[in-house]
């Protein structure tokens, strides 16, 4: 039980609070829903150029013919996402002619701390896996530059006219922007080289 302000509140285990906690717990112990984590994460092929730094797993990855095959093949899954893409362009006109020109938003504190610690942990893992010569680079490092982008947008297009609008246009041509392109820059360098 917390006390908050002459009442008693209570609060949520840690695992409900910190649902990665749980993601630990359940690798501590080997429960049986792990699998399916586990075979997201399978071992680099040394064929494709890719390595491992510290030796491979032990015991702990799925062997081939125990994984799943796809339920939907590539070609299908880029054909839903074409339409996807496609079935957005009408919306962009409804956006475009019916939003307000200005909104007051409730949340709007939260809603940047949570795009900038979201950048924070993006940058933290791009340059642990960038270190470590992770096959996940790949990943992490467009994430973070697709988060980088989106800051650089929408501090320019919500920031007032004046030193606002400078501070946003300082802060994305001399950090946010240059560090996407960083990222992007070493998520293509960490793809695997096709022959």
């Amino acid at each position: 039980m917390h006390r908050a302000s002459g009442s008693m509140v209570k609060l949520a285990p840690p695992w409900e609070r910190h649902p990665a906690l749980l993601t630990v717990i359940a690798v501590r112990l080997r429960l049986k829903g792990m699998q399916e984590i586990i075979e997201l994460f399978p071992e680099p092929d040394a064929e494709r150029g890719i390595r491992r730094p510290h030796g491979p797993r032990t015991g702990s990855l799925p062997s081939p013919q125990r994984r799943r095959p796809d339920r939907l093949p590539g070609r299908r899954r880029g054909l839903v996402l074409a339409g996807c893409g496609v079935a957005l362009l009408p919306w962009l006109v409804v956006l475009a002619t019916g939003l307000p020109t200005t909104f007051r938003a409730s949340h709007w504190s939260a809603a940047w701390v949570g795009l900038d610690a979201l950048e924070a942990v993006g940058l933290i893992t791009t340059g642990l896996l960038a270190t470590r010569g992770d096959r996940r680079l790949a990943s992490a490092a467009a994430a973070t530059a697709a988060l980088l982008t989106v800051d650089a947008w929408f501090d320019t297009m919500t920031a007032a006219s004046g030193s606002e609008l400078r501070a946003a246009l300082v802060m994305a041509l001399f950090a946010e922007l240059p560090l996407a392109a960083v990222c992007v820059r070493l998520a293509v360098r960490a793809l695997p080289r096709t022959p």
